[in-house]
């Protein structure tokens, strides 16, 4: 029986909640809260259990505060934006909360995706005897959980990883993004990098591309190479990686879109002024933009999230596939949501179910692949996102 705050009323939040809400002798009292109270009520009125929300400025460490002293969680699960990571992370620390969120902590002026800031969290958090999990969603999370059941179970040693992304799913409309279209364009848009050899090589973005045959009818589709967060901490945490990728496809559409975008200057985060005011150009884009949350009764088709990996196995060498394929419209008819929000939220419930029950835990900041991942992929079984696997 444990007290959860959730911070976040996006297409991600609204998952988390609903599946907080199937397992209630775990998460027996829930509150969501959010910049916009009315966000949280409408998710809450959907609801199968009562929850308490609430609203909060998730850049305002007082305010945080205030909100963890009067509801008094045991953990503090982050589905708000990146830019927010620190300031909810100070909160936790100053109210005795453990910490779970599903993307690193990047700065609003730069499209910098790196775990150093988090990490620099290490010593407080173990002193305090918090824990704090980053990563819990999909990419980063399950395949960084992927990657070390794989050298649990499969390999002596990993030499090489991708990670391979693929949505082939369709919305519909002439160009939309399934998650915050602010940190999807800015990730889709910054240099590729990728680790060979003990150091990283960076191209420029969407430049590198192949062809990949995905499973179980979805068939072949273009993957492009780009920079994704978990390969920081995976090649940090994973010895004998030489190569690690993480790959994702995009529709021909989507990338004729964004071009036009970039072209024109409505992804730049740098600050112009338009009558009178300052205005930061991809903030805008995102306000015309179809709201992610809006595109889950629209969607069909789904996604297939793996890793590829290489290396040895009683000195043999061995290459092992282990994916996710979601439907979008089975999630949609589950907990009103397309499957991008609906991965990313699952496993965040799975992380902060194994934190609570004591499955997974530790005074410190910790990444996925750190902790043991069996009981982290039986739950993937139960809760909605069954993985598969094979020898290749």
């Amino acid at each position: 029986m444990s007290r959860v705050l959730i911070i976040g009323a996006g297409g991600v939040g609204s998952v988390v909640v609903h599946k907080c809400c199937q397992v209630p002798e775990v998460f027996s009292e829930i509150m969501l809260a959010s910049r916009t109270r009315e966000k949280c009520d409408a998710i809450a009125a959907q609801l199968p259990m009562p929850i308490k929300t609430a609203q909060v400025d998730a850049d305002q460490v007082d305010e945080l505060v205030a909100l963890m002293n009067d509801f008094k969680p045991e953990l503090c699960i982050n589905v708000a934006l990146p830019y927010q990571d620190l300031t909810i992370m100070d909160a936790c620390l100053e109210c005795g909360v453990h910490y779970l969120d599903t993307a690193n902590y990047e700065p609003r002026d730069e499209a910098k995706f790196e775990y150093h800031w988090q990490w620099a969290y290490q010593e407080r958090f173990k002193k305090a005897g918090l824990m704090a999990l980053l990563g819990s969603g999909f990419d980063p999370g399950v395949t960084n959980v992927f990657t070390a059941w794989a050298l649990k179970a499969e390999f002596d040693e990993i030499r090489e990883l991708d990670i391979i992304d693929c949505n082939a799913g369709d919305h519909g409309q002439p160009f939309a993004t399934n998650f915050n279209p602010e940190i999807n364009i800015r990730e889709v848009t910054a240099p590729a990098r990728h680790w060979d050899n003990g150091q990283w090589v960076e191209s420029q973005a969407l430049q590198t591309a192949q062809e990949f045959d995905f499973p179980e009818g979805i068939g072949p589709k273009k993957i492009y190479l780009m920079y994704h967060e978990e390969l920081e901490s995976l090649t940090r945490h994973i010895p004998g990686i030489k190569k690690a990728r993480f790959w994702m496809t995009f529709s021909d559409n989507y990338l004729k879109h964004l071009e036009v975008l970039q072209n024109i200057g409505m992804t730049s985060i740098e600050p112009i002024e338009y009558n009178g005011q300052e205005i930061i150009p991809l903030q805008f884009l995102k306000a015309v933009l179809p709201d992610p949350g809006s595109l889950g009764p629209l969607t069909k088709g789904r996604t297939c999230i793996g890793c590829l990996i290489k290396g040895l196995k009683d000195g043999q060498e061995k290459q092992y596939y282990i994916y996710n394929i979601c439907d979008h419209e089975q999630c949609y008819k589950e907990v009103g949501a397309q499957a991008v929000s609906y991965t990313t939220g699952v496993p965040a419930m799975i992380g902060a179910l194994l934190m609570l029950t004591g499955s997974w835990k530790g005074a410190g900041v910790f990444n996925m692949e750190e902790l043991d991942p069996t009981p982290f992929m039986e739950k993937l079984n139960l809760h909605g996102l069954p993985w598969k696997d094979r020898i290749l």
